[in-house]
């Protein structure tokens, strides 16, 4: 009886369903139940800062408002963070959120990036999701966040007139893989080779660097010529010129700071000179990537700088030089090294800058030199930059605001401007030519002049996010033994190697990068940096970056930074701060 019992009353309910069904088809029966809504937002604050270098982090503070009495728990996530890759990652600190009544709960997201995390502007979306999966009643937040080079300053320290056979003779750098030679191809010696002799870094005597200098060392493409190029020593010339002192390289003594940089960061057996000439013209490549004497023709301008002025040291170059004053261009179309260096011109030029393209963009610049009238003191050879106050050839003194804002006629000001916290974003360092290393002229100084620069920095604010670019305007003359990669079509392009050296705390360390540089790597590099637009390669003009790589194989973005450490040198900041001798100009050959 029991049994029969319950399945009646199972008959009885099914029944009832079923009415209940039939009753529906006729939509008077019993809806199906709602899907729970809903019943908190979602609230983000704007990210601060909202702009961080890479390696930096950003915070918001997420709240979480319950609505008609919710109770629940909200789990925090970032749905979407979009931008580049690897994009930034979030962190909460609460999440799981919970909430009740009207109380909000609160929790702060933190964005993080990584030195490896590309510049540009990122989109990071805030989610929530409670224990139903439900999302918050309003929409999802959206944070923006832009992220800047890991690098904010570079400074560029360009000293003189040597090459890597010359000058980093150095066992630790060879063991690694450097390719510095010990002796070199001599024409005048019985077996063609000469064994490459230590010498000082100072000197009695100094050597032809000026264009035929280079064909004749070139030889095209012998490498054979050094010990025919002209090698002077002013009188009197006490002691006398050794012989082969094209094959010489400097002791380790003298420049120990310098290995000491090279060993402990990056060096650059492939840098090169971009000119096949001397100073004048290779302050130009360092400032424009070019050496172009005009933009202004109909035509692009085939004619380049080639040397320095042949006039007396104490006269002023660029565009308030003597009316008589002329230097030699070249004509980069003709590839026939007998015929194309045949016009001359006054030293004022114009053509585009890197300067130019830091104005246009708000980034800040400083070029720190001795003296205004140097062939070594670029701005003032270029008119937009200089304005010389009466037209050229008439003009005493620069006094565009260029030249008036930027360049600074007291090179040792790169040191108190650190240590003041006034550094530019992007600085040019030129030496004095006691502190060259410029054969004759200099006085040992260099590599402490170097050392102080770099020493300031790392011991500053600015260690964390600065490249120093240490490289040398010219060849100076010293033997070297590869040959440089010559362009088909511009016959003033390449010249011989120099040396450089990168110091960062993201500078490979311990490295020898033996890629393909020239000084508008540097320049491509600068680019690269601060997000400036690069030369067409497809332009008329033929400027040096367009062409380049920017040193990025001399960097990772991704290393635990380098802690910095002190150069040893013979000579500290306080040397050249205080020294009040003369300025010493540079040589005219």
């Amino acid at each position: 009886m029991f049994r029969r019992k319950k399945l009646f009353v199972g008959s009885l309910m099914w029944v009832a369903g079923l009415l209940a069904g039939l009753s529906g088809c006729g939509g008077n029966g019993p809806t199906a139940p709602t899907a729970p809504s809903s019943s908190y937002t979602l609230t983000a604050s704007v990210l601060s800062p909202s702009s961080v270098s890479a390696g930096g982090s950003s915070t918001s503070t997420i709240t979480v408002t319950p609505a008609n009495g919710y109770s629940g728990s909200v789990n925090l996530s970032c749905s979407n963070v979009s931008g580049g890759t690897p994009a930034p990652t979030c962190t909460f600190s609460v999440s799981p959120v919970k909430i009740s009544g009207t109380a909000p709960g609160t929790s702060t997201l933190t964005v993080s990036t990584t030195s490896g995390t590309p510049v540009g502007n990122y989109s990071i979306t805030v989610a929530g999701s409670d224990s139903n999966k439900l999302a918050p009643s309003n929409s999802a937040p959206l944070l923006a966040l832009t992220t800047t080079s890991v690098i904010q300053h570079v400074v560029i320290i360009f000293q003189e007139n040597r090459t890597p056979d010359n000058l980093f003779h150095d066992p630790v750098l060879i063991g690694r893989g450097a390719d510095i030679a010990s002796s070199g191809k001599n024409t005048n010696s019985p077996t063609g080779m000469t064994t490459l002799t230590p010498t000082a870094l100072v000197t009695n005597y100094d050597l032809n660097h000026a264009h035929i200098a280079f064909l004749q060392s070139y030889d095209n493409g012998n490498m054979d010529g050094a010990n025919t190029i002209n090698v002077s020593c002013p009188a009197p010339c006490t002691p006398g010129i050794p012989p082969n002192v094209e094959y010489q390289y400097v002791q380790a003594s003298d420049v120990q700071p310098y290995f000491t940089l090279a060993e402990t960061y990056t060096f650059g057996d492939r840098m090169f000179q971009t000119n096949q000439g001397p100073s004048f013209p290779a302050h130009q490549y360092i400032l424009s990537g070019t050496s172009m004497a005009s933009t202004e023709l109909t035509v692009p301008s085939k004619f380049f700088l080639a040397e320095n002025p042949p006039l007396d040291l104490t006269m002023d170059t660029g565009c308030t030089a003597p009316s008589t004053e002329v230097v030699s261009l070249i004509d980069t179309t003709n590839m026939d090294s007998l015929t194309n260096q045949t016009t001359t011109a006054y030293p004022c030029f114009d053509h585009p800058t890197l300067s130019d393209l830091l104005n246009q963009n708000n980034i800040s610049w400083k070029y720190y030199a001795p003296s205004a009238g140097s062939i070594w003191t670029a701005p003032n050879a270029i008119s937009h930059m200089c304005v010389p106050n009466a037209p050229p050839p008439n003009g005493t003194a620069c006094t565009g605001a260029d030249w008036t804002n930027n360049v600074v006629l007291n090179q040792t000001q790169i040191l108190t401007d650190i240590t003041n916290g006034q550094l530019s974003a992007v600085s040019w360092v030129i030496p004095d030519a006691d502190e060259s290393d410029h054969a004759y002229f200099t006085d040992g100084s260099g590599p402490s002049w170097v050392a102080s620069i770099v020493n300031a920095i790392g011991g500053s604010k600015y260690w964390a996010n600065t490249a120093i670019i240490i490289s040398w305007d010219d060849w100076g003359g010293w033997y070297d033994h590869v040959v440089p990669p010559i362009s088909a079509t511009n016959s003033y392009q390449m010249g011989f190697r120099v040396p450089l050296i990168v110091v960062s705390p993201y500078a490979k360390a311990a490295y020898i990068s033996h890629q393909q540089h020239d000084f508008g790597s540097v320049l491509k590099f600068i680019e690269t940096v601060f997000e400036l637009p690069t030369v067409d390669p497809s332009s008329p003009y033929p400027y040096a970056d367009a062409a380049a790589d920017d040193l990025s194989d001399c960097f990772d973005f991704t290393q635990t930074p380098i802690t910095f450490k002190a150069i040893p040198a013979a000579l500290d900041a306080g040397h050249f701060l205080n020294d009040k001798r003369p300025r010493n100009g540079p040589d005219d050959d």
